[in-house]
């Protein structure tokens, strides 16, 4: 102990007197690290005992990774205690951390913890009530538009036919979050499991990109609506809108399948996600492993759907205001009417989108955690609700078979 009070008294003057202390910290630094190897450090356990001896200690670290990293190899685990406390020590030169070890376990991770949610106390059952009560509504409405559109075959047109497909993936986008919501909030422990992460991981990425491909669809079968009034029932026949439907969900579904598993392949060195459900983002910074791949791909894909896609609808839509107000009033009002909540529902997902992203890609820590989750959950909570809300009252056809099928009309 005198001896370790002295080193460190000289290292302060020499601090002081030298006019370098970066040069001077390192070479202290390279000094200490030329003494003799020492020996495992004691620890305790947790009915306090205290370990003294290599292989108690070794044990101990072993139970330790295998809780933190899953089951592995006995000596490999050995091999890494002993040179975690070798680097406490600062005996590291003689030692080399077995690189394969780390690689070996993080690949074992099997759930992972949510750190966005914080407790509430009693609030948590108020907020369940509200989520629940919310999710409820959303299905009513999205299920009631699908049965109107079915059940009514004057409206088996086009632009119907691809308001099903888009009720039908808010159903499924809504599904995807909203039961997992209700059980974490409920939850004191807020982990999910690594299958079940992926899982939602899938159905949340296949909601925005299907509901991008819709809003271009649905863009585009206004366009010739309008610009091609004539010739739109010889372009838009029921067979180019099954076509066009299929594409609509099978490109994002095989989009998607590429994500997950160049995702699920990685080799995580932690397993927790600071958000309040399973983001292919947070999932992908969590690994060990070179994920330059994973970056490529998700840059690439985000830039065609949110980017791509979004500045296609807002053309389509340029070039139908230009022929709408080089028209007559009622071919102005009846464009404005149809066209109107197709444009309101890209603006409101487009940017609800892009700050998720923004969230994602960059530091958002100087942030309120409140604001963060509300961005997060935001296009996903609200699209499900805004959508057969904006469809459901400004297009006539359907506002009255809706009344008539509440109100039990013919």
């Amino acid at each position: 102990m005198e001896k370790k009070q002295w080193v460190w008294e000289k290292f302060g003057v020499s601090m002081e007197e030298f006019w370098s202390p970066p040069r001077c910290f390192w070479k202290t630094v390279r000094h200490l690290e030329r003494r003799k190897r020492g020996t495992i450090q004691a620890v305790y356990i947790k009915d306090g005992t205290l370990l003294t001896s290599t292989e108690e200690v070794i044990g101990q670290w072993k139970k330790h990774f295998e809780k933190l990293l899953g089951p592995a190899d006995t000596s490999s685990v050995a091999e890494y205690c002993v040179c975690v406390n070798a680097v406490i020590l600062s005996n590291f030169k003689g030692c080399v951390v077995n690189q394969t070890l780390i690689m070996k376990n993080s690949t074992q991770v099997s759930y992972f913890i949510l750190g966005a949610y914080f407790d509430i106390g009693l609030f948590k059952y108020l907020l369940f009530l509200i989520i629940m009560c919310f999710y409820a509504l959303i299905i009513c409405a999205n299920v009631l538009l699908i049965v109107v559109i079915c059940v009514n075959r004057s409206l088996h047109e086009p632009m119907y036919l691809f308001l099903v497909s888009l009720f039908v993936n808010e159903l499924y986008g809504s599904t995807g979050l909203f039961p997992f919501l209700l059980v974490q909030i409920l939850s004191d422990i807020h982990t999910v499991s690594a299958s079940l992460c992926f899982l939602q991981n899938f159905c949340l990425h296949t909601y925005v990109n299907v509901q991008f491909y819709n809003l271009a669809v649905m863009s585009y079968d206004r366009y010739l609506a309008i610009c091609y009034p004539l010739q739109y029932h010889t372009r838009m026949t029921y067979n180019k809108v099954a076509v066009l439907i299929v594409l609509t969900w099978l490109f994002p579904l095989l989009a998607v399948v590429v994500m997950i598993s160049l995702s699920s392949s990685l080799q995580l060195c932690r397993n927790r996600i600071d958000r309040v459900f399973c983001n292919n983002y947070s999932i992908v910074t969590l690994a060990c492993s070179d994920t330059t791949v994973n970056n490529i791909y998700g840059l690439i894909y985000t830039f065609i759907v949110v980017f791509g896609l979004a500045i296609l609808i807002f053309c389509t839509y340029m070039r139908i205001l230009k022929v709408c107000f080089s028209g007559s009033k009622q071919t102005r009002q009846k464009a404005v009417s149809t066209c109107t909540p197709h444009l309101a529902s890209t603006i409101n997902f487009s940017f609800g989108c892009f700050f998720e992203v923004i969230q994602s890609r960059f530091d958002m820590g100087s942030t309120p955690i409140m604001f963060r989750i509300f961005v997060s959950l935001y296009f996903l909570t609200c699209q499900p609700l805004f959508n057969p809300l904006m469809y459901g009252l400004n297009l006539k056809k359907i506002r009255i078979k809706c009344k008539n099928l509440i109100f039990g009309k013919v």
